[in-house]
């Protein structure tokens, strides 16, 4: 991306600079009643960002905001010993629990970057580009590549200052176009959290990282308050010296850019590795892998009624505004083709994420995605593509008298423990993106993976029915446009794994760049790894992994 002219003429290229504060994107959050109503907001990371009194438009939780930007949706637990919902900046939906601390004083840590301790890289880069409409734009890329990246938006030019957006996090970004370098300020809605000068790099950017100190072994994993027991592999009979190789291998780069490895066998968690400061606290890109999700949400809203059946079909939830789309073939497409990514749309061209995620489409997603033509009889072909479970989301969110994020955490999280986790939204920034694009710990996915294991059960509490956990992996199609044919279910996918002279079937939830989650019924064993291989086409690797170190590990 690199560009040698002279940045005076048009800042095209790159543009390097430092972070002067590695704990910049760490805040305390604190929420203080001072009368009814009226909370005092206070915003710090090593100094105060925010203060404000602001009026909750609530009388029974919290409802705040500031500047139609930043958004706390929170409710009173019943003990009054804590307050629970969501912080909402950009199309993060960031579930956030404040511990009461004093008199009607609530705390709570709140890491817009997902990760829970301070930078590994305080290198920030800046590619400038002039658009075809002659424009300019910018993107901010981080040092720190654990962060998920910015998605930078609503480009506007005053004079010499350029300011955009983050569509991900909401933050708030202005560029000072100098002579010879660039002033870049980060906000958070109008309060600047940190400023830098960047200068321009002829020769391109590599960033520096300066990794946390971590170790990896075969121990027993942390006892923690999160409803997994723990104990040694060895108890299990599993070979602790392949997993060692395997941990030598990941630290040589051989198993290249793998984030994290669990374990579960028969309900305890046995292996648990970190890497690239990664922990067990940081919440993951799960991308397509949380397409498993969505089908869990579609599944409990059946055994709740507010869904009939995966018969229904799926113009009876569109909105009205959007029923001109609606031929007769599209007429035809149910749930269960959509569960079952047979909707019959051009969802690898009209309908794919590319096309009404592009920021250049002046369409909304729900209308590119019912306007894109039909290429196939419904329920007759299966070609993957997130418009599927994307229309899954706006059925049910047409179905709720309550925010479908609250669904998800009542039915769902909660009674799994997940509590610390982040719900992508959509183009409306309101309703969560089903097609894609959750972030959990891995430990919390692996508890969901769990559930499935487990019939739709986790510590004796029947989250998910029976009943349509055997339906969710049954065998409904081949993925025509996988080099693998993958037999299909209701978006889980199914694949064989010959190991030491057995076959091994799984059930699995994958997402791009090697997000996993591997159900194995004949081990009873759960196994998640997750991976930051977005760009090298080795999104595939854990599969590797599974197959050379982690079964031969487990089988006797």
């Amino acid at each position: 991306m690199s560009c040698a002219q002279s940045p005076k003429k048009n800042y095209q290229g790159e543009w390097v600079g430092h972070l002067p504060n590695k704990n910049t994107f760490n805040f305390k959050v604190t929420l203080e009643k001072s009368e009814t109503n009226t909370y005092n907001l206070t915003i710090t990371n090593d100094q105060t960002i925010i203060d404000k009194k602001l009026t909750s438009t609530s009388t029974e939780g919290v409802q705040l905001n500031i500047n139609q930007q930043l958004f706390f949706e929170l409710e009173y637990e019943e003990d009054g010993k804590a307050l629970v919902g969501f912080i909402k900046s950009g199309k993060f939906l960031y579930r956030t629990r404040f511990h009461k601390t004093a008199k009607n004083r609530y705390e709570a840590d709140w890491n817009p970057f997902m990760i829970n301790n301070s930078l590994q890289s305080d290198d920030i880069d800046l590619y400038v580009e002039h658009t075809e409409s002659s424009n300019i734009a910018a993107y901010p890329f981080f040092g720190d590549q654990r962060f998920r990246g910015a998605w930078t938006k609503d480009f506007k030019k005053e004079g010499n200052i350029l300011s955009f957006t983050d569509g991900n996090t909401g933050f708030n970004f202005r560029a000072k176009l100098l002579i010879d370098n660039i002033e870049l300020e980060i906000l958070l809605t109008d309060v600047v959290l940190t400023k830098t000068t960047l200068t321009f790099a002829k020769d391109g950017w590599e960033y520096s990282q300066h990794p946390i100190p971590q170790v990896q072994n075969t121990d027993t994993p942390k006892q923690l308050e999160d409803g997994w027991a723990t104990a040694n592999c060895k108890d299990f009979g599993i070979n602790t010296s392949t997993l060692e190789t395997l941990i030598q291998d990941i630290r040589k780069e051989e198993q290249i850019f793998t984030h994290s490895v669990l374990i579960a066998k028969r309900d305890t968690l046995v292996f648990e590795t970190y890497f690239k400061g990664f922990n067990e606290g940081i919440p993951h890109d799960l991308r397509s892998a949380s397409k498993s999700i969505s089908s869990a949400m579609i599944g409990i809203a059946i055994d709740d009624q507010i869904i009939k059946g995966v018969d229904q079909k799926l113009y009876d939830f569109i909105p009205e505004k959007f029923q001109y789309t609606k031929d007769p073939l599209k007429a035809k497409i149910t749930l269960q083709d959509l569960l079952t990514m047979s909707s019959g749309l051009a969802v690898n061209k009209e309908a794919s994420e590319n096309t009404y995620q592009n920021p250049s489409n002046p369409n909304s997603w729900l209308q590119t995605v019912l306007e894109a033509p039909m290429v196939k009889e419904p329920g007759s072909y299966a070609d993957y593509g997130s418009a599927n479970p994307f229309l899954l989301g706006v059925c049910l969110h047409e179905r709720l008298n309550m925010p479908l994020e609250n669904y998800m955490d009542e039915k769902l999280f909660a009674p799994l423990g997940i509590r610390n986790y982040i719900n992508q939204t959509d183009d409306t920034e309101s309703i969560p993106y089903f097609g894609g694009g959750m972030l959990l710990t891995p430990r919390d996915l692996l508890k969901f993976g769990q559930l499935y294991l487990n019939k739709g059960t986790w510590k004796g509490q029947q989250i998910i029915s029976e009943k349509w956990v055997q339906e969710s992996f049954g065998k409904y199609r081949r993925l025509q446009d996988t080099n693998d044919k993958n037999q299909y279910g209701y978006l889980w996918w199914h694949d064989v794994y010959e190991v030491k002279g057995k076959s091994i079937e799984t059930f699995e939830a994958r997402g791009a760049g090697g997000q996993f989650i591997f159900i194995v019924p004949a081990l009873e064993t759960v196994i998640v790894v997750t991976s930051g291989n977005f760009r090298n086409r080795k999104g595939n690797h854990p599969r590797d992994l599974l197959q050379k170190f982690i079964l031969p590990a487990i089988i006797e």
